[in-house]
């Protein structure tokens, strides 16, 4: 199956998931270490990016895609970032957030693939 691009970003964006989740975990495990940085990984959206995946436009009725001059919003690092005495600069709050956002994006992901799974079985039928 690997004519089929849905699978290969699903499994792309699991892989970065994963990746995501272990950089949360060892910010959670390192809260009360001093001196510790928390990390985290670059946007999937960068990811994809750099991918170069992109629709395209096959008939003149199609829209055309891409954000026309709208840039997303910039996101300035460090200014939020509370840093304790110890010099840690992890939250766990903000930590807990990114992980609960990992989780609904694994769910989405999956349901996402097996939809498509299914889709793809009823049309071999």
């Amino acid at each position: 199956m690997s004519g089929i691009g849905l699978f290969g970003v699903a499994f792309q964006q699991a892989q970065w998931l994963s990746v995501r989740q272990t950089a949360i975990a060892e910010n959670i495990a390192n809260a009360n270490t001093p001196g510790y940085r928390a990390l985290d990984v670059e946007p999937f959206e960068s990811v994809l990016q750099k991918a170069g995946l992109d629709l395209s436009r096959t008939a003149s009725g199609h829209m055309a895609t891409g954000m026309n001059g709208i840039r997303p919003p910039a996101i300035e690092n460090g200014k939020d970032i509370k840093v304790s005495a110890s010099g840690n600069s992890v939250s766990v709050e903000r930590e807990l957030i990114k992980a609960d956002e990992v989780n609904r994006a694994y769910a989405l992901n999956t349901n996402v693939v097996k939809a498509f799974h299914k889709m793809l079985l009823m049309s071999v039928k």
